[in-house]
């Protein structure tokens, strides 16, 4: 692979710094440069954004999303022994990278944006990702201080965020993400761009946030597609009984047949839905 910058190729970084990743960490390396590259440029433009990354560990995608020209890249870094690999990247792209040695989860994004427009963007550690990913969709204000999300993740897990109604990987995720959002797959990534390899393949997805969703409240809608794709085999009469003593009264004002099962459901039946019981919620168990 060619070199993106002059700074040394990853796996001397690696070597340099004995940086073996852990998998209590969840870290899988991706030391192709030239596919990071192509990560931060599925994101772009970034000229006037600052971008965060989660879990840089040795910096392949930070060196590429700076070379790609990122105003400001901030990344959250969980793992110490990775501090000084990334503190050399930000001396050779001065005033542009900030590190912060931390859990992605306990980061306030407004602090992060400074005003600015905020990207995300990262090759999630696969132990937390789905978690930081349901932070940032189902944040209580809308829009969210975030532009764009463009996240990698084990395929399936993919598949499920864009998943669509009737199709197998349809489920709690495809919901919420596509309720507020607007989520593609950009592009797959072979197990063997990482170190060590995933048993798994990967991939990208890109999510940019519906400017206005339609109105719902985000614990009924948990709640419901929690109930109904726990049990997605019966049908909704059965799987939503525990919600409410009037479940298939609720359904009908719904505009919903009490037969159909919740594969067959749009999102706008889902949200129709989580509003007929947002009233019950003192039910839910």
């Amino acid at each position: 692979m060619s070199q993106i910058d002059t700074l040394p190729p990853l796996r001397e970084v690696i070597q340099t710094h004995d940086l073996r990743a852990k998998k209590t960490l969840g870290q899988n390396f991706l030391l192709d440069l030239n596919l990071t590259l192509r990560i931060a440029r599925t994101a772009a433009p970034l000229e006037d954004a600052t971008v965060l990354e989660v879990g840089p560990g040795p910096g392949g995608l930070t060196r590429a999303l700076l070379v790609a020209g990122a105003r400001r890249v901030v990344a959250v870094e969980k793992d110490e022994r990775c501090l000084p690999a990334l503190a050399e990247i930000a001396a050779h792209y001065p005033g542009r990278l900030e590190v912060i040695s931390g859990d992605a989860l306990q980061i306030r994004l407004a602090d992060i944006a400074g005003g600015g427009p905020l990207k995300i963007v990262a090759n999630l550690p696969y132990n937390v990702g789905t978690q930081l990913l349901i932070n940032w969709i189902a944040c209580a204000e809308w829009p969210p201080a975030w532009q764009s999300l463009t996240l990698m993740f084990q395929k399936e897990v993919a598949e499920r965020i864009v998943a669509r109604p009737g199709s197998k990987a349809y489920g709690r995720l495809g919901v919420l993400a596509g309720w507020r959002c607007h989520a593609s797959l950009a592009f797959d990534v072979s197990p063997k761009a990482f170190t060590p390899p995933p048993k798994v393949t990967s991939a990208i997805v890109h999510l940019t946030p519906r400017a206005e969703p339609l109105a719902c409240d985000l614990k009924a809608l948990e709640r419901v597609t929690a109930a109904a794709f726990g049990q997605r085999r019966k049908m909704l009469r059965a799987s939503l009984k525990p919600l409410a003593t009037d479940a298939e009264e609720r359904i009908v004002a719904a505009g919903i047949t009490p037969t159909e099962r919740a594969e067959q459901l749009s999102i706008e039946e889902f949200v129709a839905l989580a509003n007929a019981f947002a009233g019950a919620e003192a039910t839910f168990s």
